[in-house]
């Protein structure tokens, strides 16, 4: 297979130099220097073969190339005018020079007129250090001679710079380049959300959202792949990390991180080691030197998921409603269906994902109950933090009914820069460092989470066993692996057929037509090429086989495990033993399964109200109420009027909440019917609640509130 194929993309690598030349290798020479490379290959790929780096901007292998930048730009022997390496294929005789003076002085007037139009603020960006422009600069000590000329358009002021409305992804079109990338990651040759694309034209060029809406007004699905590969300031993840070090520092509070398995094959590639070096114990060192008191494992809850996941699977397969099944850990993939296509909800596995899961573990069960009477008695609970793949992740943090169990996700990125930023010497720490039990303990199959395709080879593991076929089937299920962006299938003995969907571009594909209804048991929906592996939030990468590294050091890991399989794991059989009564049971899913609702519905704002005062967070209830709201109690408190009345019964008139094991939600009494907004309360009441609602216009953006909600006990 070679890279374009396997990574969905047409990307086209140099050949290795050898003494034979065939007839798909074109000769020429680049700087003097022979080079041997594919028919089809292009000068840029040429100059790499032979070791000569060109600058670019705007070039990513996995990408289409437009040449906009012009930083690439070559001379050709028998050309007048210079040529853009990135699209220009090389011919057989080819002469090319890639740093004459005139190619110098270009390329120094190119970058000082995007330097024009560039802030000066490289000091307090978030890519500082990171970021190809500032690189470009400082390999040349280029100055600025040019006054700064300001960003947007004159004509159309509604372009808004600066856009911090999302959970997830913050944009700063005053550091554009104007490369074009997010509007690729995010359109026909990427994700085909076609959330990013671009307005106006010459100096006024600008990446705009559909409508010029706010980012967290749009159907974004925060999946983050605009922020891999911008290479400058311009779209970041949401930062987290300024927080988490304060917190750490003061050490006030107990605090535990739990680190996804994407994160330990890929962070090391930010301290220079080579993309697919395991760095575990560097990272679990780092973290414990940045001063987090408890280190864990995502796979942990990882292999609690698989356990919830396969129940839940074998549970649907006793009848027919709602199959397929589809996998819930992502949550990129559960923003989409929110947004597009709610007729699936029914379908999502109610379990959380792993990082929810062990949040709520971590802050609702023995463990918390352990640190002390102030934890025991819900009077405290711990500071969690998640290191993610993914940007998405942060936007889940914050989903109504889950809220409050994980305080702050950090991205693989940002994890680099806090170590940077302590001036900790990632490579050279030890590693042998381990996580902390219970709630580190993990198998192989939580392992190949971060793959697409291995939340269902990890699923299909512990449901044979579950079903008594464990000793007959294979454990490993090659067919459902690959980068290779598409369709995977595989035909499980006594389960039936299952899918992977590796890229939400392939879920949309699939989902065009009706056939997966009826041709699929469970089907696994990554919204990022490779799975967690090619998450918006992990390192950014040129190196087109990158995907390919990270996933072959994932599945090296599983393959050395001394246990494979989730029901293997001893840690998670004692959580079920001493505190959840088994996989599904009443007291797992209150703790381990979750709720959906369409964007925009009745059911979502109620949800997200119920969540504020669950939480009693009074700020945020006045986001999701009309000014003149009317909540109908059907209590002694009666009728309260008005937003501002019920704010203030939130934050002075109810009880403060209990914390950790004591800490309980209003619960859905269904998953995922729209039109269901009958619910349990925290006391086991149960209620229906009716919605009146309003749409608040504000500029350009605008939202849906509760206008009046009367509650009836049933």
């Amino acid at each position: 297979m070679n890279v374009g194929d396997a990574l969905g993309h047409d990307c086209n690598l140099p050949a290795a130099n050898s003494e034979f030349s065939g007839p798909s290798m074109v000769q020429l020479r680049v700087n003097g220097r022979s080079a041997q490379v594919n028919v089809g290959a292009t000068l840029l790929d040429a100059a790499k073969a032979v070791g000569v780096h060109i600058p670019t901007l705007c070039y990513h292998p996995c990408l289409p190339a437009h040449a906009v930048c012009r930083m690439c730009l070559v001379e050709l022997d028998g050309v007048v005018r210079p040529q853009p390496a990135c699209i220009t294929q090389a011919k057989a005789g080819d002469v090319v020079v890639t740093d004459s003076q005139d190619l110098q002085d270009f390329r120094k007037r190119n970058t000082q007129w995007l330097l024009a139009r560039h802030p000066n603020a490289c000091r307090d960006c978030e890519v500082n250090g990171a970021c190809r422009l500032q690189q470009l600069i400082g390999e040349d000590s280029w100055d600025i001679d040019w006054g700064y000329v300001p960003r947007g358009s004159i004509h159309h002021p509604e372009h808004s710079l600066i856009d911090h409305t999302s959970p997830s992804i913050w944009r700063d079109l005053s550091k554009c380049v104007e490369c074009g990338l997010c509007a690729e990651a995010c359109g026909a040759s990427g994700q085909q959300q076609y959330v990013i694309g671009f307005a106006e034209r010459g100096s006024e060029r600008l990446p705009v959202t559909v409508f010029d809406l706010p980012l967290a007004d749009t159907p974004c699905i925060s999946c983050g792949q605009c922020t891999l590969v911008c290479p400058v300031g311009a779209l970041i993840e949401t930062p987290h990390w300024h927080t988490v070090l304060h917190t750490l520092d003061t050490r006030m509070r107990v605090s535990a991180v739990q680190v996804a398995p994407a994160t330990r094959v890929a962070i090391g590639e930010e301290f220079g080691m080579e993309p697919g070096t395991v760095s575990t114990g560097q990272m679990i060192h780092a973290l414990r030197l940045l001063g987090f008191d408890y280190v864990f494992d995502t796979n942990f809850a990882a292999d609690v998921t698989v356990m919830e996941e396969a129940t839940e699977l074998l549970e649907r397969l006793k009848g027919t409603e709602h199959l397929p099944l589809f996998t819930s850990c992502c949550p990129g993939w559960v923003n989409w269906v929110e947004i597009h296509r709610s007729d699936l909800l029914p379908h999502l596995s109610t379990t959380k994902s792993p990082q929810q899961m062990h949040g709520a573990l971590t802050k609702r069960t023995g463990f918390t109950a352990a640190l002390g009477p102030e934890f025991a008695n819900g009077k405290a609970e711990p500071y969690v933090v998640s290191v993610m793949p993914c940007t998405a992740k942060k936007d889940e943090a914050q989903r109504p009914g889950i809220s409050g169990d994980i305080d702050h996700v950090l991205t693989t990125r940002e994890l680099a820069r806090m170590i940077k930023a302590r001036g900790i010497a990632f490579a050279a720490l030890s590693g042998e460092d381990s996580f902390d039990r219970p709630l580190g303990e993990s198998t192989g199959a939580a392992q190949i989470f971060a793959a697409s395709g291995g939340v269902m080879e990890a699923l299909l593991r512990t449901a044979a066993h579950l079903r008594g076929h464990d000793k007959t089937l294979a454990l490993e299920w090659h067919q459902l692996r690959g980068v290779a962006q598409g369709i995977k299938v595989a035909e499980v003995p006594g389960i039936g057929k299952v899918a992977v969907c590796n890229g939400i571009a392939a879920a949309q594909g699939m989902l065009a037509t009706q056939t997966w209804r009826d041709a699929y048991v469970a089907i696994e929906v990554m919204a990022c090429v490779g799975g967690c592996l090619g998450g918006g939030g992990e390192p950014k990468s040129i190196d087109p086989l990158i995907l390919e590294k990270r996933m072959s050091a994932t599945y090296a890991l599983d393959k050395v495990a001394p246990k494979r399989c989730a029901h293997e794991n001893p840690d998670v059989l004692a959580l079920y033993a001493t505190q959840l009564d088994g996989p599904n049971s009443v007291k797992a899913r209150a703790l381990l399964h979750t709720h959906y609702a369409a964007r925009h519905s009745k059911r979502l704002l109620l949800m997200r109200f119920l969540d504020c005062l669950d939480r009693r967070d009074s700020h945020a209830a006045v986001r999701v109420l009309h000014p003149d709201a009317l909540w109908s109690t059907a209590s002694p408190f009666g009728d309260i009027r008005g937003a501002d009345g019920i704010v203030d019964f939130i934050h002075r008139q109810l009880p403060v909440r209990n914390l950790g094991p004591e800490f309980a939600r209003h619960l859905m009494e269904s998953p995922a019917d729209e039109d269901d907004l009958i619910v349990l309360t925290p006391s086991g009441q149960r209620c229906r609640f009716c919605l009146d609602i309003e749409t608040l216009h504000e500029g350009r953006a605008s939202r849906v509130v509760i206008k009046a909600l009367f509650r009836e006990i049933l």
